[in-house]
């Protein structure tokens, strides 16, 4: 596997930094963890082109800082509009990668287009137990300030169970064999299946000892 350095120099100058504006869930981080299981599910696949491979995994979530509920659409429009990707790729590949950054949500209805969407599709797929815990509560925390300890919880167990738990809009649209991930959806639907247990894992996760700490926070 070769990527174009010239390619990756410029994403790596020029896109990731827009990623520091982004919540946790989408920083940094979850891309380079989203582009490293993207180039190795893609090695799977006969006469892959890595360098679009590698391009939608880095634009597939830039948009999210601004309508994370329509990020998908953003992130698919700042590639296509990207005119430097001209020195790259045709017009066609990048009408293909920009439909894959689209295609990308778990919660979209129907198949990606393509190979390449349904790459980076299952490459999005978190395999860690502490990651959703740490995302649903610093989505609650940002957008429902008003929230009780309690409801915070609640809400976070059962956006869970609805995605992850056994007939989760997350479970089913998984392209590539993956035994990191159907270990991660046994180990988070039994734990969301636990009120005591979810609770007790979910505070512990995001540092909260006591519902006095969480009301501390919201002040």
């Amino acid at each position: 596997m070769k990527l174009n350095k010239d390619l990756q120099k410029y994403i790596e100058e020029n896109i990731f930094p827009s990623y520091s504006k982004n919540d946790l869930g989408h920083n940094l981080d979850h891309i380079k963890y989203v582009i490293n299981r993207s180039l190795k599910f893609a090695n799977e696949v006969k006469d892959i082109n890595y360098d679009m491979v590698y391009t939608i995994a880095a634009y597939h979530d830039i948009g999210h800082f601004i309508d994370a509920k329509n990020h998908e659409k953003i992130s698919a429009n700042m590639l296509s509009d990207d005119k430097n990707l001209r020195n790259f790729f045709s017009e066609n590949e990048i009408k293909i990668m920009s439909e894959a950054v689209y295609d990308h949500r778990a919660s979209m209805e129907g198949d990606p287009r393509s190979i390449y969407g349904k790459i980076v599709s299952s490459a999005d797929r978190n395999t860690l137990v502490e990651v959703p815990l740490k995302r649903t509560y610093a989505y609650r925390l940002k957008h429902f300030p008003n929230y009780t300890f309690d409801q915070i919880i609640e809400e976070s167990r059962q956006h869970i169970i609805n995605k992850f738990g056994k007939k989760g809009y997350a479970t089913e649209k998984m392209y590539f064999e993956d035994k990191d991930y159907q270990k991660f959806l046994e180990d988070i639907s039994l734990l969301a299946e636990n009120k005591e247990e979810f609770k007790k894992k979910y505070c512990e996760v995001n540092n909260i000892n006591k519902e006095s700490e969480y009301t501390k926070i919201l002040k």
